[in-house]
């Protein structure tokens, strides 16, 4: 815990900058801190930018074999201290430390696997007539990291850039620190060359502005809340740098008629409530038959209700949410949606019952009304929206009236049927019948819902540019 007030840069642990300020990390079950992290200054990215500005020349020239002998040195390090970064992601966002351990963990390293992958067999150059196409690293890169998931959306970005030959400086949320700096020592003790991996802890205004204007970035990857994201774009503007943003979402999942309704509902509620909602591709809005509507709600009071919520060291199936901001955001959309005149059909505001303290919100089914508040804007908690369709037009406009794109969802019997319909939503990624995570596929959002594309081979080609070579064939 003494690294939460040191930066990593350069490839050594070195005190923050005079006049740093610092902010208490708190556990979320039980609303108390319990570490203290260092908030760094537009003069510690500064220190990261030059470090990895002077690593890059020789890191964006090694072969691919160093550097997928790299990712995999950092792959076996995660395995090795999955229980320490499980451990560290339930105390410090909430997660129930089953589902850290058994989800959150491996879907970190699944994005190192995945890119080991694609660097098999990747086309890094061909000639098109007398001109070669070659594709190299954009440079250093600036990584802006949200809390709620903590160890995935870091190596996701981490492990494509390595890939590309990029040096890099990474900030992640100040709310989430202790599993980055984890990752940081596997980083370090995996041989990961000086100055190719930088990290500054801090807050927005602080750290994250600072790398989105700094001249010395050409390229920020940021995960986290359209609004924020809209201000990344903007800092990033005068230094005309790339910009990719994975941004928030409010996913429909479309029940068509034929579908085994008692399974697609409880699937349904599961998915939406899965790290306290806290997934910016959740299917948040389930849109089933009006004719249907009576028997949705008694499945899907019965799925929300056999949610097990409560201490995440114990085998629970919900945490509570991962910081008082959040969880005063989720009360107060829960509140607006009755006020406005939506059915609770399970949970409501205020903590379940018998959790006194702690960020715990209750499992909250609602059916509303398209034009709602709460059918239109991201809640990121445990809370499901339900929306009667009238047929399957009415279906496709309810699921594409919004400013979000992230993610979609359909299921149905007839699997040529949910491919139909699953081509018309307009989304980055559209999941059929419930399938297993694909970490190959490609993961970014149309509309609001950002920029690019992370993922696999995807978010390998976020970190390269392009280059031509006129006349290099040429007799």
């Amino acid at each position: 815990m003494e690294r939460l007030g040191q930066f990593y840069i350069g490839g050594a642990w070195i005190a923050p900058t005079a006049g740093a300020g610092a902010a208490d990390v708190v556990n979320p079950a039980t609303e108390t801190a319990y570490a203290r992290v260092a908030l760094g200054t537009a003069a510690d990215v500064d220190k990261a930018v030059s470090a990895a500005r002077a690593a890059f020349p020789a890191f964006a020239v090694t072969s691919l074999v160093e550097r997928r002998s790299l990712i995999e040195r950092i792959r076996t390090g995660c395995v090795a201290r999955t229980e320490d970064l499980a451990r560290a992601i339930s105390e410090e966002m909430g997660a129930p430390l089953d589902f850290a351990r058994n989800v959150h963990v491996p879907g970190g390293i699944s994005h190192l696997t995945e890119i080991m992958r694609v660097l098999e067999a990747y086309p890094w150059e061909y000639t098109q007539g007398t001109t070669l196409i070659t594709k190299e690293p954009i440079g250093v890169v600036g990584l802006i990291t949200p809390w709620n998931w903590p160890l995935n959306q870091t190596l996701c970005k981490i492990a494509p850039a390595l890939a590309a030959g990029c040096t890099m400086v990474m900030k992640p949320s100040e709310l989430a620190p202790v599993s980055a700096m984890i990752l940081a020592e596997i980083l370090h003790d995996a041989g990961t060359p000086p100055g190719v991996f930088n990290l500054v802890q801090g807050d927005g205004p602080g750290v994250g502005t600072a790398i989105s204007a700094h001249p010395g970035i050409d390229m920020v990857s940021f995960t986290g809340s359209t609004r924020a994201g809209i201000q990344v774009q903007k800092t990033a503007a005068d230094t005309v740098k790339r910009v990719t943003l994975e941004l928030g979402g409010k996913s429909a999942n479309i029940l068509l008629p034929d579908v085994d309704l008692p399974n697609a509902v409880a699937q349904g509620v599961a998915r939406c409530m899965a790290n306290a909602g806290q997934s910016c591709n959740a299917p948040t809005r389930l849109l089933v038959p009006q004719g249907r509507l009576e028997e949705v709600r008694q499945l899907a009071r019965a799925a929300a209700e056999a949610i097990l919520i409560g201490d995440p060291a114990q085998p629970v199936s919900l945490g509570p949410l991962a910081n008082r901001a959040q969880f005063e955001k989720v009360q107060a959309m829960i509140e607006q949606a009755i006020a406005e005149g939506a059915d609770v059909v399970a949970g409501g505001p205020g903590r379940p019952p018998g959790l006194n303290r702690g960020y715990y919100t209750r499992p909250t089914v609602l059916i509303a009304a398209p034009e709602m508040t709460v059918a239109r804007e991201e809640v990121f908690g445990p809370v499901l929206t339900v929306l009667p369709y009238v047929d399957e037009e009415d279906a496709i406009r309810i699921a594409e009236d919004t400013i979000y794109g992230l993610a979609g969802y359909v299921a149905a019997t007839d699997t040529e049927e949910a491919r139909r319909v699953a081509r018309r939503i307009r989304a980055g990624t559209v999941h059929v019948n419930y399938p297993a995570r694909d970490p190959g596929a490609p993961f970014g959002g149309f509309k609001q819902s950002g920029l690019g594309r992370e993922w696999g081979v995807f978010g390998l080609e976020d970190f390269l540019e392009i280059k031509g070579i006129v006349g290099y064939g040429a007799a």
